[in-house]
C-alpha cells in the first residue's frame, strides 16, 4: 500500500491540532477531569443538604418554650462558638440521623443569631 508523500504532514497537523483542542477545551472552554466533577458534585449537594436543613433545625430551635431567652444568648456568644451551642441543645440532629452536622449547626445558629432582614 502505497501512502500520500504529505501523509507526515496530516499526522504532524492532527496531532498538534487535538493538543491545541484540549489545551482550549480545558484552559478556556470549560471542560474538566471526571474527579474535578465529582468533587464539584459532592460539595454542591453538601451545600444543598445545608441550605435544606438549617431552616429546619432554626424552626425547631424556635418552638421551644423559651426560644426568646436561648436565641438572646445565642446572640451573645461568640461567632465561633454558636454552632457548638445550636449542636448541643439537639436541635441540628435530624429525625432519621444518628449524629448532628456540624455545619447544619453553624447555619442553623447564623439564622438565629442573624435573622435575614425581610425584603420589601
Amino acid at each position: 500500500m502505497k501512502l500520500p508523500e504529505n501523509t507526515s504532514a496530516y499526522v504532524w497537523g492532527a496531532a498538534v491540532g487535538a493538543i491545541a483542542l484540549a489545551v482550549v477545551g480545558f484552559g478556556w472552554g470549560g471542560w474538566v477531569t471526571g474527579g474535578t466533577s465529582a468533587k464539584t458534585a459532592a460539595s454542591a449537594a453538601a451545600d444543598a443538604k445545608v441550605a435544606a436543613l438549617a431552616p429546619i433545625c432554626a424552626d425547631r430551635f424556635r418552638a421551644q418554650g423559651d426560644s426568646a431567652v436561648k436565641i438572646a444568648e445565642l446572640a451573645k456568644a461568640s461567632s465561633w462558638d454558636r454552632g457548638n451551642v445550636v449542636e448541643k441543645s439537639g436541635f441540628a440532629l435530624m429525625p432519621g440521623s444518628k449524629t448532628t452536622d456540624s455545619d447544619v449547626a453553624r447555619a442553623c445558629a447564623e439564622l438565629l443569631a442573624n435573622p435575614p432582614t425581610p425584603k420589601t
